[in-house]
């Protein structure tokens, strides 16, 4: 039975409002595992302390649960040799930190990244990024500056502001930096910590490469809006005021509504940075993807 830790990782049926900015995606993944990063773009908002329990992972939204199989899809000892020794799960936070600063630099480390577990906020996180909701406390990176921003005040719908995609220009600029090869190398290294973090999910017969491959595509496949995007405060039946309207926007379109959580992210970013985003989790998922069928990413 998996310890209380363990658990605090778990997906749960919580509402994160409908705005999540988090850069996820792309680097953390590239930059150390593997979840293209995705790009967690994630709002500035306290961090909220995790409960002791928490429930049995939901079904994903999408992608869907791939097949059992016999042996991974994607194996990634094609990628290189995992590291040996390499320290428990539960007390691989020191030797994750002494390989992502060689990577990236100890300053841009702390600026950016989350490191108290990392790997498993980092599994967590990948997962979550096809279901509805990605709850905020498992991100493994550091809140964005400034709020959410749009034209207008009132419970009316109003637009995403056209100065709010320049709030993730640093963590682009901080992704687009990592050197993706070395990158995806570190991670092949420290992928039995992955696949442990994983299986201690509640998936002790797939396997998280295969999970990161479609999830990446599963992102590509985003849609590409163009123009202002229409948002509206969720309605909250309640007289107590609410201090911080900012988390609780959603699309007016019910189809971009409809979006898992990791494809609101790259929408709300802004087309130009979503395109950024893009070409990052295309390039990740052009190395993460090993096996045959899965050389072919989704159109």
């Amino acid at each position: 039975m998996p310890d209380q830790e363990t658990a605090e990782f778990r997906p749960t049926p919580e509402r994160t409002s409908s705005s999540p900015w988090v850069i996820a995606a792309v680097l953390a993944c590239a930059v150390a595992a593997a979840a293209a990063w995705w790009f967690w773009l994630r709002k500035a908002e306290p961090p909220v302390a995790p409960p002791p329990v928490a429930a049995a992972p939901e079904a994903p939204v999408a992608p869907p649960p791939l097949p059992e199989a016999s042996g991974p899809q994607n194996p990634v000892d094609a990628l290189a040799p995992a590291e040996t020794p390499l320290p428990a799960l539960a007390e691989s936070d020191a030797r994750v930190v002494e390989l992502l600063s060689g990577l990236v630099g100890r300053d841009k480390l702390a600026s950016f990244l989350i490191t108290d577990g990392f790997v498993r906020r980092l599994v967590a996180t990948v997962d979550n990024l096809g279901r509805a909701q990605a709850p905020s406390r498992m991100w493994p990176v550091q809140p964005m500056p400034q709020r959410f921003a749009v034209d207008g005040t009132g419970e009316a719908p109003t637009t995403v502001a056209a100065a709010n995609a320049a709030r993730y220009s640093a963590f682009l600029a901080f992704a687009e930096a990592v050197p993706m090869e070395s990158a995806v190398a570190l991670y092949a290294r420290l992928y039995p910590l992955f696949q442990q973090a994983y299986e201690e999910l509640g998936y002790p017969r797939r396997y998280f490469n295969d999970r990161l491959v479609a999830v990446l595509d599963h992102l590509l496949l985003a849609p590409e809006p163009q123009g202002p995007l229409r948002v509206k405060l969720t309605p909250v039946n309640t007289d107590v005021p609410n201090l911080r309207p900012w988390v609780r926007y959603e699309f007016v379109d019910p189809a971009l509504e409809s979006l898992s959580s990791g494809q609101k992210i790259l929408v709300r970013m802004g087309p130009a940075n979503e395109a950024r985003a893009k070409a990052l989790i295309r390039d990740l998922r052009k190395r993460v993807a090993t096996g045959e069928i899965a050389r072919k990413p989704a159109q």
